[in-house]
């Protein structure tokens, strides 16, 4: 009978710590990293599952934080109810968040519409900005892998984009950046863009993705001087090919 009653309390016990688990930590939109991999279309996955790309909530200090690739919001948290948090960015402004299994609801408000997050299994720094954790999840996603250059300055090398923004085997680059909002995603219009670096010296270049096959083109000004740059694609300068 002390047994019986030994292994009801246990049950009971981890079914009150399951109701109650706690939702601190790093949300990422993984539906937009998703659409984006099996699309090769960057933009339009953001647009269409965006605009929030990241959540980091914090319980016991009552603040969480989102990103969306361009800027952050920081607010007060505080739980509703069992596995309902309402997070208060301003005096008018509120969002609801719901946890449902292993996934974050963020609910449909007059400010935002309804997106779901998860989970990050790539881990950054503790001390990385709010983004890292979607941005290194998007980049092991879109660009992981082994490509080779099939046309261009180093044809027939290999280039290989690591999750953390660096870049092996292009010639002229260190570093990366794929464009997720703000200004460069309204200067390239409807086409998807990457910074690429060497130094403190870089540019954008405009990119497409067609499954296996990645093309990296010149950013063409067609803007007047007087007017926020507004980029096209100009000659391919790199068609690279993931093994």
């Amino acid at each position: 009978m002390r047994i019986a009653l030994s292994l009801l309390a246990l049950g009971l016990l981890l079914s009150g710590c399951s109701q109650s688990r706690s939702p601190d930590g790093i949300w990422i939109n993984q539906d937009a990293i998703s659409a984006a991999k099996q699309t090769g279309k960057l933009r339009e996955a953001i647009l269409a599952y965006g605009p929030n790309l990241e959540w980091q909530l914090d319980s016991p200090l009552n603040r969480a934080r989102f990103g969306n690739g361009f800027e952050i919001g920081e607010g007060a948290l505080r739980q509703a109810q069992d596995g309902i948090w309402r997070f208060d960015l301003s005096e008018e402004q509120h969002q609801y968040l719901y946890q449902r299994g292993e996934q974050l609801e963020q609910g449909a408000s007059e400010f935002f519409p309804k997106q779901m997050f998860a989970r990050p299994t790539i881990k950054v720094e503790p001390a990385a900005p709010l983004g890292s954790s979607f941005e290194q999840s998007l980049y092991a996603a879109l660009l992981g892998g082994q490509w080779q250059i099939i046309e261009g300055p180093g044809q027939g090398g290999l280039v290989h984009f690591h999750p953390d923004g660096k870049i092996e085997g292009l010639p002229g680059s260190e570093r990366y950046a794929l464009c997720l909002a703000g200004d460069c995603a309204d200067m390239a219009g409807e086409h998807d863009s990457l910074w690429l670096q060497l130094g403190d010296q870089g540019r954008e270049w405009l990119f497409s993705l067609d499954g296996d096959q990645l093309s990296l083109f010149e950013a063409i000004n067609f803007a007047a001087p007087d007017e926020k740059p507004n980029y096209r694609p100009g000659a391919r300068r790199w068609l690279l090919e993931r093994d």
